[in-house]
Order: C-alpha cells, then sequence, then structure tokens
C-alpha cells in the first residue's frame, strides 16, 4: 500500500501564488451539462467567488452531452463520461499515445500480480454489508496508481479478472445462504460492467488544488478522496439530497433484477461510505438532510448548514399582478418526483370553487411519458382551459411574479431553489411538506402533505380568497428570503469554508455543541407545548408543533417518536390517509438507520 502519513501540502503558499485558492469542484450528471438546482448552486460559486480558481471535474452519461452553462475565463474543465467511449481514455489528453504505450506495457504477469489482488478487493468491499471505508480508500489509490502506468482495458477485460469476479460473487452467493439470488449470466456481465465503467474514474488524473469539494456522496467523491489520500488535501462535501436514500426510494422504479438492485445499493452504500468518512466538512443545504447523514454514521461535529442562496437582484419584489384570472404558478420540471398529477388534481377541485381559475406551469419535460399522462388527465378532467403547460422559461423571476400565488407539489426535495426564488419575489408559497422546504418557507406559506390534492386546493382558495392574506405572507417571505437566502450569505459562508479547511483551522467545537444544545432544547419546549395540546385535544395544534420539534434538531434520536405522536394525532382527526404517512415516514428512518 502507499504510505501517505507524511504526504502535506503547504495550501497557503500554493494560494499565495496569484493570490487566489484553487479548488477542484466535482460534479455528477449536473454541471455543467445540464440545468437544475445542483448545476444552479454550482454556477452561482463558480462565478461568484472571484478569489477561487475553479477546476470543474465532470462525470456525465456520454461525451456528447451539450454544455449547458458557460464557464468563466479562470475555469478549468475535465471530463469524464461514464458511457459512450471504446477506450477508458479517449476523454484524456493524448489519449492515443497513452492508451499505445500502456497497453504495449500492459502483460498477463503485470495483471497478475498487480491488478488481480486490488480488484479482489475492491469487489469484496462492494459486496460486503459492513463497509470499512479506510480499506476501500486505499485500494482506490493502489489501483489509481497502477493505472497510471498500465491500461485500464486490458486489467479489467482479462480473463484473469472475469474468472476472478465470477469466483467472488458466486462464492458471496452460496455463503449468505439466500440472502442473495443467485445471478445468472447477464446479471454477472452488468454488474461488473457498473464496476467497469465508474471506477474508470480512477484512470483519470486530477490535478492538486487547495481544497476539494464534491457536490454529493456519489461517485463524484471519489476524486477529492484521492486526493485526500495522496496530497492531503482537505475535503468539503455539500448535499443537496441523500444519495443512498434517493437510490432506496428509486429501486421500486428500477427494472433490474434483485440480485442487481442488491449489488447497485451495495455499491452505492461503500461509494457513501467513503465520502462520509473522508470529508472534512459535510455542510447539507437544509437541516433535514442532517437526520439521515448522522443515521449514516457522519460525525455532528462535521455537519455545517449551508442554505442555498439566490440574487436579490434578480428575483425582485413585484407588485400583485393585474390578472384578469387568478393565477396560480408552479415552476417545476414536467417529472413524477415534481408530482403534476396532484397539481392537476387540485386545478379540478378550485375550479369548482373559483371557476375562472388558471393553473401556468413553467418548466420543461424531464419524461416525456409521463408528460402524456399529465395531458390525458388534463384531458379527462377537462381543465384544457385552466391548466397550461408554458414549457421552459428564460425569466424565473418574471414567471414567479406573473402569479398570484406559487405551488409546489413535489413528493421528494432538499432545499429547491424554485421556493426561495418565489418568496424573494414576493410572491406566498403553498408547498407539499416534504425535504427541507419547511426550514425555507418558515410561517410565511402553507405546507401540505404530498400528494394531498384536497389539502391542496383547500390552501389555494384560502391563498387566492384573501388578499390580505396574501400580501402579508408575501411580504413575510421576502423579508425572511432576504435574512436568511441571499447570495452574498452562501458565498461567505463557502467562502469561509475554504480558507478555513486550506489553512487547517479545525471547527470551533464548542460551539458546535452549544449550537446541539440549543437546539435539543428548543426540541424539548415544542415538544412539551404539543402534548399539551394533544391532552387538550387540540390535535392539529399538536401537530404542527411536532413537526416544528422535529425541524429544531432533526438529528435527534427523538425525532422517529415525535413521528409516531403526528401519526396518532392525525388518527385522533380521523385524517387516516395523514396518518398513514408519518407512518411511512417513521418506517423509512427505522430502515435506514438498520441498513447504515
Amino acid at each position: 500500500m502507499y504510505d501517505t502519513t507524511n504526504v502535506t501540502t503547504n495550501v497557503a503558499a500554493n494560494a499565495a501564488t496569484n493570490g487566489k485558492l484553487k479548488v477542484l469542484l466535482t460534479t455528477e450528471g449536473t454541471y455543467p451539462f445540464h440545468q437544475g438546482g445542483v448545476s444552479t448552486w454550482c454556477d452561482i460559486l463558480v462565478k461568484g467567488l472571484k478569489n477561487v480558481d475553479y477546476t470543474i471535474y465532470s462525470i456525465l452519461m456520454n461525451p456528447f452531452v451539450t454544455q449547458k452553462f458557460t464557464l468563466p475565463d479562470h475555469t478549468t474543465l475535465i471530463k469524464m463520461p461514464l458511457w459512450g467511449t471504446e477506450e477508458p481514455s479517449e476523454h484524456l489528453q493524448g489519449a492515443f499515445s497513452k492508451n499505445y504505450l500502456s497497453k504495449q506495457r500492459t502483460k498477463t504477469k503485470d495483471i497478475e500480480a498487480g491488478f488481480i489482488p486490488l480488484f479482489v478487493e475492491l469487489i469484496e468491499e462492494i459486496v460486503t454489508p459492513n463497509k470499512n471505508p479506510q480499506r476501500l480508500a486505499h485500494t482506490m489509490l493502489n489501483l489509481h496508481e497502477y493505472f497510471g502506468e498500465f491500461d485500464y482495458k486490458v486489467s479489467f477485460r482479462s480473463e484473469l479478472a472475469w474468472e476472478k469476479y465470477k469466483e467472488i460473487i458466486l462464492g458471496h452467493v452460496a455463503a449468505s445462504k439466500g440472502e442473495w439470488p443467485r445471478p445468472d449470466i447477464y446479471c454477472l456481465i452488468q454488474s461488473l460492467g457498473w464496476i467497469y465503467r465508474f471506477m474508470n474514474i480512477l484512470n483519470t488524473p486530477f490535478p492538486v488544488t487547495d481544497v476539494t469539494h464534491a457536490s454529493a456522496a456519489a461517485f463524484c467523491s471519489i476524486p477529492c478522496i484521492l486526493a485526500k489520500l495522496k496530497h492531503n488535501t482537505p475535503f468539503l462535501l455539500t448535499e443537496h439530497g441523500i444519495y443512498l436514500r434517493e437510490h432506496y426510494l428509486g429501486l421500486g422504479k428500477t427494472q433490474y433484477s434483485s440480485f442487481l438492485n442488491k449489488f447497485l445499493i451495495r455499491l452505492i452504500h461503500s461509494i457513501t461510505s467513503l465520502a462520509y468518512t473522508y470529508a472534512d466538512q459535510v455542510s447539507p443545504v437544509c437541516r433535514y438532510n442532517t437526520r439521515w447523514e448522522t443515521r449514516l454514521d457522519v460525525k455532528p461535529e462535521k455537519i455545517q448548514v449551508i442554505y442555498n442562496g439566490i440574487d436579490h437582484k434578480v428575483f425582485q419584489e413585484a407588485p400583485p399582478p393585474s390578472n384578469r384570472r387568478p393565477t396560480v404558478v408552479t415552476v417545476a420540471r414536467i417529472d413524477p418526483l415534481k408530482d403534476m398529477v396532484t397539481l392537476i388534481k387540485s386545478a379540478a377541485v378550485v375550479k369548482a370553487k373559483i371557476p375562472n381559475v388558471r393553473f401556468v406551469v413553467f418548466g420543461s419535460v424531464s419524461v416525456q411519458g409521463y408528460y402524456e399522462e399529465c395531458l390525458a388527465l388534463r384531458q379527462e378532467l377537462e381543465l384544457e382551459d385552466t391548466v397550461e403547460f408554458a414549457g421552459h422559461t428564460t425569466n424565473v423571476a418574471a414567471a414567479y411574479t406573473s402569479g398570484d400565488i406559487v405551488a409546489l407539489t413535489s413528493i421528494s426535495e432538499a432545499f429547491p431553489y424554485s421556493v426561495i426564488e418565489a418568496m424573494m419575489c414576493g410572491r406566498p408559497v403553498i408547498s407539499t411538506d416534504v425535504g427541507g422546504i419547511t426550514e425555507a418557507v418558515g410561517e410565511t406559506g402553507i405546507m401540505v402533505a404530498p400528494r394531498d390534492f384536497d389539502a391542496l386546493a383547500d390552501g389555494i382558495v384560502k391563498l387566492l380568497s384573501d388578499s390580505e392574506l396574501r400580501y402579508t405572507l408575501s411580504q413575510e417571505a421576502r423579508e425572511r428570503a432576504l435574512r436568511e437566502f441571499t447570495l452574498d450569505k452562501v458565498l461567505e459562508q463557502h467562502m469561509n469554508s475554504y480558507s478555513r479547511l486550506a489553512s487547517g483551522v479545525p471547527f470551533a467545537a464548542s460551539e458546535k455543541v452549544v449550537s446541539l444544545a440549543a437546539r435539543l432544547a428548543k426540541q424539548r419546549l415544542l415538544a412539551e407545548r404539543a402534548y399539551a395540546f394533544t391532552a387538550n385535544g387540540m390535535y392539529m395544534d399538536a401537530v404542527r408543533h411536532f413537526k416544528l420539534a422535529m425541524m429544531a434538531a432533526p438529528e435527534s434520536l427523538a425525532v422517529s417518536v415525535l413521528v409516531l405522536e403526528a401519526a396518532e394525532a392525525y388518527n385522533q382527526m380521523g385524517m387516516f390517509d395523514k396518518a398513514f404517512l408519518e407512518m411511512e415516514k417513521h418506517k423509512a428512518l427505522a430502515q435506514l438507520e438498520h441498513t447504515a
């Protein structure tokens, strides 16, 4: 193994060469090739932090994807395509000569002596449920060094590697005594193909920088981990959503066999464990994410929430629109996660009470089949004159201000820009209560359970029918956004994090302990109020305070109990669908805690 205990890098001196910090920002399926919240966040950092020279290391599906964002002159781009190449090194500078020479050097004896032992360690670490991130990290570092001399494709596609892979997988399946289904030849080829494609990251060089910054606890964190082991480079990890949780939730939508589903989750669990172990700072974009991170063994002292921020000069307050028809605006892509079906169903209920209401959805089509499903439902409910799909807009601020209120119906979110952008524009928000949205909205909007189109419709009618309430909430929303979610604030917090990490200054541990103690105290106070409301039969107030208590300290072990209490309060009111949703949350928490 390569000994990195004595590796040091004087990052302060490195930054002093041109007065700027050098940061490796790694992305996966996002910036600068795709639109979306993560890409918006990346673009804000890259263009807003003038004292940082960024190298963007972008993992993308194939090399033919069109770049959507223009990078500043001082920014370098490294493209790492997973598919669409014949040779794993095609994306590298001087690829032909590198391929030719490394292929000439790579002999069977080199594969047997140098690659196979590391390959065995890699596969064994992926399939085991008990993760050893340190072992996996050093295995990856050694593979990275091996591929610096020998050919990636020749090594991975050797007969030796295939035979050893079959031996490991089939042996593991046999030893599991039925826990793992026996794979057929297709599953073996497919699973090894995933390893071959994703581990090409180990075959890609990366620059020496002052700090590395991964945009997810995903495969894009691998270069950051290698840099930490090889050059002792500090590693910042930002989490917009919880990568492992999202893949658990998506398992039911895949067409993979049981073996491939299990293998994929084990692979992703291995990578997330690596990221959490080696990150010096973990910065989720909302406190909601911390409940998952702490259950996945992230040390609380490493967590520092940095909320998303937006430019108040772009998203300016506008007077109420002079619409002939009351207008509800949604800014979101047409995707099952955004649950446009619920929005359309709610439109039918609202129309029955406000006949001239208008719903306008601004957003591109992400899933064509789902869009067609939405159009069919709109036709079935005779809403062609009520619900309009306006497509992608280049003027998002104008889209928000064209409506009287803004609605979001997602079934899963982290901390969406659409909510704080609407608030900054001075528009009241009604949204589903998922992810960190409640942290954004606070008391300045209306929150409803996901997929509850009746509750959504009731909230929309309430807002559209009460101009005084709309005005009050719009002013409070704007003030909250200016106080908590400005562009200047997010840039300052990231610059401070980069500077602190580069200079080796540790967190003020005592401040974090006090902060946690204060949040726990607030949680206890809110829970006590909730129990008092329950004792007096005021169940809706009880639910609200149970949820506020969860938000106060989402990393607390009491959260799972508070979820159950909220479920019971809903049950007492006869709101059995909402009680069921709370029970599902409790099960998800328990399952993730057990998995971790």
